[in-house]
Parts: C-alpha cells; sequence; structure tokens
C-alpha cells in the first residue's frame, strides 16, 4: 500500500536532524518509503526548485508526498509552506516554538548543526575520538590505553569495530577495541596491556551460529569460520570475561545503536557530545 509513496528530508543543512527523526516516526508504520534527500536548501531560489521537485513527484506517485522539514530560515520556509500536494512536518516549528514560549527565550535559529564545527570544541573531541579508535581498531596498538573511554573485548567479527566507531562518530568517546583469541584463552586470563584497565573494559558476544555465518562470508570453508570453534571461542571467551568480572552483551540481534545505549549506561561517562 505504500510502496509509491515518498518521503522528502528538507532541510538548510545537511538533513542528518530531519532524516534521523523523520525515519525514527516512520518506523512505527511497518511499511517501506522511498526516499528523497533535499539538503542546502539555504535560499529561495533552492527552495522553488524543491517544491517543483516535491510537487513532480506527487504527480508521478499518484499520493502526496510526506516532506520532513528542519528549514529555519522563515523566507526559505514560506515557500515549501505554500504548497499543498504535500503533506509537510516543519520539525522545528512543531518543536522551536512552543519551547521558546516556554522558556521566554528566542532561539538562535541557527541554519544546520554543523554550520560552525570547524570552530566548535565539540567537534574537535569528536575527530580526536573518531582517530583514536581508528587507531585502536582490533588491538593494533596498547599504548595510551589509559586515555580511552571504554575498552570493547570480544572474539573477532562479535561486533567491536562498527560499536566502537559509532559511539566515536556520534558521542565522541574514546573506544578502543581489543579480539580475545585462542591464546588468551589457553592462558584463561586476559591479555596483559588490558589487565591494568579492567574497569574500562566491555565485553561483546554472539550467538555461534551467527557468528560462524558471518565468518563464512569473510573466510568461507575455513576452521575459523566453523561452527565447532565458533562455539569453542564464544564459550571460552565468555567463562574468561566471566571469571574477570567483565560486564557483556549478546550483539547477536541488536542494532549497534542498542548496543552503544547499553554501554553508555554502563561507563556512565561525564562527557558526551551529541
Amino acid at each position: 500500500l505504500m510502496a509509491n509513496r515518498t518521503v522528502f528530508f528538507v532541510s538548510d543543512g545537511t538533513g542528518i536532524t530531519a532524516e534521523t527523526f523523520g525515519n525514527a516516526i516512520l518506523a512505527q508504520f511497518g511499511s517501506e518509503f522511498r526516499h528523497g534527500r533535499l539538503p542546502f536548501i539555504d535560499s529561495v531560489d533552492k527552495a522553488h526548485h524543491a517544491k517543483r521537485q516535491i510537487e513532480h513527484t506527487s504527480q508521478t506517485d499518484g499520493k502526496r508526498p510526506i516532506v520532513f522539514s528542519t528549514l529555519v530560515n522563515e523566507e526559505v520556509l514560506s515557500v515549501i509552506q505554500s504548497g499543498n500536494a504535500y503533506l509537510l512536518m516543519d520539525m522545528f516549528g512543531t518543536f522551536v516554538s512552543p519551547l521558546e514560549d516556554e522558556l521566554r527565550i528566542k532561539s538562535n535559529h541557527r541554519v544546520g548543526r554543523f554550520s560552525d564545527a570547524s570552530k566548535s570544541k565539540a567537534y574537535t573531541h569528536r575527530i580526536d575520538a573518531i582517530n583514536y579508535s581508528l587507531s585502536h581498531d582490533d588491538g593494533q596498538m596498547n599504548v595510551d590505553l589509559e586515555s580511552a573511554d571504554v575498552i570493547l573485548v570480544g572474539v573477532s567479527r562479535s561486533g567491536k569495530t562498527p560499536t566502537s566507531l559509532y559511539l566515536a562518530m556520534q558521542y565522541g568517546i574514546k573506544a578502543a577495541n581489543y579480539p580475545l583469541i585462542p591464546e588468551d584463552f589457553e592462558r584463561q586470563t586476559l591479555p596483559k596491556s588490558l589487565q591494568p584497565h579492567l574497569k574500562k573494559l566491555f565485553g561483546l558476544t554472539i550467538h555461534p551460529d551467527r557468528l560462524s555465518e558471518i565468518r563464512h562470508e569473510r573466510r568461507p570453508g575455513s576452521v575459523y569460520a566453523s561452527l565447532q570453534n565458533c562455539h569453542y571461542e564464544v564459550r571460552e571467551a565468555e567463562s574468561l570475561m566471566r571469571r574477570s568480572g567483565v560486564k557483556w552483551l549478546s550483539t547477536t540481534t541488536k542494532s549497534i545503536e542498542e548496543i552503544a545505549t547499553t554501554i553508555l549506561q554502563d561507563i556512565q561517562p561525564e562527557r558526551l557530545i551529541y
């Protein structure tokens, strides 16, 4: 029923806010939509062009598109508001105006979340966190672990790298990650480089069946990917983390967002960047 319904995300910046919020709302309806992204609509001329594009889509689809907007400039917004061939969801108008009334403060009406990124201290922290997480990926660097906000441990392909990068990019968290390997299981101890940082460790595990599927995509037919080996590694890794007092969660059915949120609840960093 929704196959020919198009959703547009219109913004005078990157459109990330509109798309994130809009998709969160659309997820409540369990349907798939065609997406149209219209970022950097920061002039009246661009707004007219965007409006024509949306109205043309309305004629082509035979149904009104849904438009999520985070436009700040009132002249630009008024152009989009003047159309009636689509459903407009003005997100700033919905939330900012009531807050202005409640707080009795006029918002700064800044165009775009990243418009002054180069001068932002928070942005610099985010870049530093990304660089840190990249250089401390998969245990490739053991120095400066004291600077880490969290150190993720777990067997290979359990989700450590994408989670580390998500924490860095989304929240400015310095996340190192370290693989637990058969040599660690034979010694029955955590790697020496991690032992001084036990309070920063957080473990990721995964169901052996799912782990085998993921590893077969990377190295098909290998011992590394065999179900028997995956059962062994997951069992030993969980046993090692349990003995060491490391909290962990299973990534088998969880999204990166869910994993990251659980980790943040556990480490409760004083500084978070949004």
